[in-house]
């Protein structure tokens, strides 16, 4: 079994991101918790524990849906309005890209993009057809 830091080793994770976010002022948001865990070779809880300090500092926020947002950069748009815009740039009628094209462009998951599929269906705004995809039937309401 490897010796214990004498510093807590989400003290030494909160300090390596702590420096990337001051080194890159472009830095919008950090990886996913998961990616995290993978990088650093621990549990949730020790990312978590890091990820606690920096927004303790203000360095970092949390956004349900979005992830871990660096305080001070450009907001990330929500998956739901960046739907909404594509959808009044293709107009009625059109169809509307899959869910693997958007995941792609949003660069949010798979169960993000189905949320916000879901409420623009529920909206009256995108058309289901099974085996064809999904077409836009009208524009959304908050869009002009």
């Amino acid at each position: 079994m490897p010796e214990r830091s004498p510093r807590g080793t989400y003290l030494r994770i909160a300090d390596a991101w702590r420096a990337k976010i001051s080194g890159d002022s472009t830095m919008a948001s950090l990886p996913s918790e998961a990616d995290l865990m993978k990088e650093h070779d621990v549990a949730r809880t020790t990312v978590k524990r890091a990820l606690d300090v920096l927004a303790a500092e203000g360095l970092i926020r949390s956004q349900p849906g979005v992830g871990w947002l660096v305080v001070g950069a450009a907001p990330k748009v929500p998956v739901l309005d960046q739907l909404a815009a594509l959808v009044h740039d293709l107009g009625v009628d059109a169809d509307f890209p899959s869910e693997k094209e958007l995941t792609e462009t949003t660069g949010a998951a798979r169960g993000t993009v189905r949320r916000a599929l879901a409420q623009l269906e529920g909206a009256g705004v995108l058309e289901v057809r099974h085996g064809k995809g999904r077409r836009v039937r009208a524009l959304p309401a908050n869009h002009s």
